[in-house]
């Protein structure tokens, strides 16, 4: 998975890239598969990483990162990984229960003492500042996945703002990079969601949108994912634009153009 992945778009644990902000885009299929592939990647790139898990358990994640040979774990231990469990988090915030630091909840703004994601963006800051002795390669942060936040009650300007924040002090403070999943409806029926993702399109230097079959389920080819590549946010150059459908396997995922699949051949 990693390798073929990163050889699509030119990456290598040796040369992780900075200041890049990548949006992950699913219509009509879970693009969960793209979240793992960034961790791992990330991982083993010797990034700091604060992973924003608001989908799933630590579970859930340290069980697929193993088999991509990563353990999560071990990174959490060692100081690598800062992981934020949303699903714990919402749940001691509604029974009460106080985080082991002392410190208000990142996802203070469940609680309607406040409308904002302040909370949240000081626990990436801090998560993330380099602290005296530290030998990471570049901190990064993921998120998966930022449309939760919309269906926790944050407002679309919220998460913005988030974002904003977040590429201000990671990408170019820091020259980190950002990893984000938003959902994307088939009919754009949600249009907060909606409005989220086209807004962060613009400001992404990377998009990596991976969709559905239309014609529905082939058990060789699960979907197609669209590849653009900003040139420049400044520039005027037309966006780079590659498509090529992929096979979802036990520990890897594999890519091939259109036509290619076991399934034509």
């Amino acid at each position: 998975m990693l390798g073929e992945l990163n050889e699509l778009l030119g990456a290598s644990p040796q040369r992780p890239g900075t200041g890049k902000f990548t949006l992950l885009r699913d219509t009509r299929t879970d693009g969960s598969f793209l979240v793992h592939h960034f961790l791992s990647f990330y991982l083993r790139a010797g990034c700091k990483v604060c992973f924003v898990a608001l989908l799933q358990s630590f579970s859930h994640y340290n069980i697929v990162a193993q088999k991509l040979g990563v353990s999560l774990t071990a990174a959490r231990e060692r100081g690598q990984l800062v992981f934020l469990e949303g699903l714990k988090s919402c749940l001691d915030l509604f029974f009460g229960e106080k985080e082991p630091s002392g410190e208000p909840s990142p996802l203070q703004f469940l609680s309607g003492s406040t409308s904002n994601l302040k909370a949240l963006f000081d626990f990436v800051r801090t998560s993330l500042t380099p602290a005296e002795g530290d030998s990471w390669q570049g901190p990064v942060l993921l998120v998966d996945d930022l449309s939760l936040l919309l269906s926790l009650g944050a407002s679309p300007v919220a998460v913005l703002n988030f974002i904003h924040y977040c590429r201000v002090v990671v990408c170019s403070q820091l020259q980190g990079n950002i990893v984000v999943l938003v959902h994307s409806s088939e009919d754009g029926a949600d249009e907060e969601n909606e409005l989220l993702g086209t807004a962060l399109s613009h400001h992404s230097d990377l998009i990596l949108w991976a969709e559905g079959l239309a014609t529905g389920f082939c058990k060789d080819i699960h979907g197609e994912i669209k590849i653009i590549k900003r040139l420049s946010l400044q520039s005027t150059e037309q966006d780079v634009v590659q498509v090529y459908q992929y096979k979802i396997q036990e520990k890897n995922v594999s890519f091939f153009a259109r036509g290619l699949s076991a399934a034509v051949l």
